[in-house]
């Protein structure tokens, strides 16, 4: 496995958390102060595009790293609870990065 296909999942894990905490966050003010209506809106039409390409990064990584599909599950759906991505980002690199053969360690003579 390539290390970009980790470093691809890692930076839409993170822009899929950020953005979903933004959009609690508007939810908030929209429900609970009546106000921002127009930027949830927006806010949400982005979070949800970022999410598909989360979703698509993710089950790329996942069917390279030959995950279960319950692990895979849990990737997926971990971008829908706020704060969750995060945490399991950190899991999926620790588990991942042994399998990255993109730099073969060469032996110094």
């Amino acid at each position: 496995m390539k290390k970009s296909v980790l470093t691809r999942y890692r930076v839409m894990a993170y822009a899929t958390a950020v953005m979903l905490l933004v959009l609690c966050a508007s939810m908030v003010l929209k429900y609970g102060f009546d106000t921002g209506a127009n930027a949830t809106l927006v806010i949400s039409q982005i979070h949800g595009v970022l999410f598909i390409v989360y979703l698509i990064f993710a089950f790329d990584l996942g069917s390279k790293a030959r995950w279960k599909f319950g692990k895979l599950l849990w990737v997926l759906v971990s971008g829908t609870i706020p704060t969750a991505a995060f945490f399991v980002e950190r899991k999926v690199v620790r588990e991942v990065e042994p399998l990255i053969a993109d730099a073969p360690v060469r032996a110094t003579a």
